[in-house]
């Protein structure tokens, strides 16, 4: 295996070198040490928290920029995958590019209809659906796939909740009038309802993140991680809205 990537390293460039990646990638072995496992987990709760905290701000300035952004890590994972010691990394940075395209298509250009959001997240899944038939990409699929579901249960429950009413309302406002919406949308959720199905579908996430966390598959733990992080975004916008 090594003297495969090194002679693809050497003796092809361009897309050479990336066919050369594909073919040899489904062979690479799964199954690591508990802190490589840690380490692709806690790599999968960083980009996560990403979009949530580094993309907002630009694709809401800058939504060409965000989208642009896109090329590069296709690019940079790519360039990752190409060589053993790295391609992990470049595995996991290819699932986090199609929520990074998503966030860029959504919060740059369709942020104030909610009823888009899942479509324009779902951007990524014939891809990855493909990747996972073709035994290829595992742990960028199925990071996606954790992002992805992780999303749509917080969209559910704001269907649920009825929170839809204050999202169209404070991707309208300007800053000022931002925190009177948060108050009354922490209202929604106080309730008996609202906190019942945020129970409900916090044990789903946290049941099924574990359970992925179970197998010691890298692959898995970025699901996991992808999912049990989707915890801790949704508990820091709780807090925004406490502190609004």
């Amino acid at each position: 295996m090594d003297t495969e990537f090194n002679l693809a390293d050497t003796g092809h460039q361009g897309i050479g070198q990336l066919e050369s990646t594909l073919s040899f990638s489904a062979s690479l072995p799964l199954s690591i040490s508990a802190r490589q496992s840690w380490l692709v987990f806690a790599a999968a709760v960083f980009l996560v928290s990403v979009p949530v905290f580094v993309e907002a701000p630009i694709v809401r300035s800058l939504p060409t920029l965000s989208l642009a952004l896109t090329a590069f890590w296709l690019w940079l994972s790519f360039s990752l995958m190409s060589r053993s010691a790295t391609y992990v990394w470049g595995d996991l940075l290819l699932g986090f590019s199609w929520s990074w395209l998503a966030g860029a298509i959504y919060w740059g250009w369709l942020r104030w209809e909610p009823l888009w959001h899942l479509p324009v997240e779902s951007i990524g899944l014939p891809f990855a659906c493909w990747c996972l038939a073709k035994n290829w990409g595992k742990v960028g699929s199925w990071f996606y796939l954790g992002s992805l579901l992780g999303t749509v249960l917080t969209d559910v429950y704001f269907y649920l909740a009825d929170l839809m009413p204050y999202w169209r309302q404070i991707m309208r406002v300007d800053a000022d009038g931002a925190p009177q919406i948060l108050q009354n949308a922490l209202m929604q959720v106080q309730t008996p309802w609202g906190q019942s199905w945020a129970i409900i579908l916090a044990l789903v996430l946290s049941t099924v993140g574990i359970l992925a966390l179970g197998r010691n598959q890298r692959h898995w733990y970025a699901f996991g991680g992808a999912v049990l992080s989707t915890i801790l975004v949704d508990s820091l916008f709780l807090l925004a809205a406490i502190a609004a």
